[in-house]
């Protein structure tokens, strides 16, 4: 029998206790701590399944567990950058409904791994990408052009919707 709290999930619950804090630096401009804590949460993400899988610990809970806080990061960090960057509120949105549809899809509740796909996992990756571009050019005093990030927001969106789409497509066709 696995246990729940292992070193691996306590990772992931690591993005999920961070995120409200980041939005809070966020919104009081404070912009180093918050690439501080970003960095924190994305090597977070990066090490909690090598160490699940190093210690076999992994598990499709764990791994529910780290897509579910990553998800809840992402949608966090990307709905508080709608307020400071101009971010469309729909990515956010389209995140926390794309990742329903993949646990739903993967039928994760009943116990089933996750099954991703490479959109799925390039969106997953861009998410944090934008958020940490938005974060770490304001801790750096970088001006980009807040187009460039509204650019970038679409691009994502469009990937999400044909991501979500490839999904349903699959599902209906099985």
């Amino acid at each position: 029998m696995k246990t729940f709290l292992t070193l691996a999930n306590s990772l992931s619950i690591f993005r999920l206790v961070v995120a409200p804090v980041l939005a809070w630096m966020i919104l009081s401009n404070r912009w180093l701590t918050a690439s501080f804590l970003l960095i924190l949460a994305i090597l977070s993400d990066i090490f909690d399944g090598r160490i699940a899988r190093r210690k076999n610990q992994d598990s499709a809970f764990g791994g529910l567990l780290d897509h579910s806080c990553d998800a809840f990061l992402v949608a966090v960090l990307l709905f508080v950058l709608s307020k400071t960057h101009g971010i469309p509120l729909f990515l956010p949105l389209l995140v926390l409904g794309s990742f329903l549809q993949y646990v739903l899809d993967s039928k994760a509740l009943s116990g089933h791994k996750l099954r991703t796909s490479f959109l799925g996992r390039s969106n997953g990756i861009a998410y944090y990408v934008l958020a940490s571009i938005c974060i770490f050019t304001e801790a750096l005093g970088i001006n980009f052009s807040g187009n460039l990030f509204i650019v970038f927001a679409w691009v994502l969106i469009s990937s999400t919707a044909v991501s979500m789409s490839e999904r349903l497509w699959t599902l209906l066709n099985k």
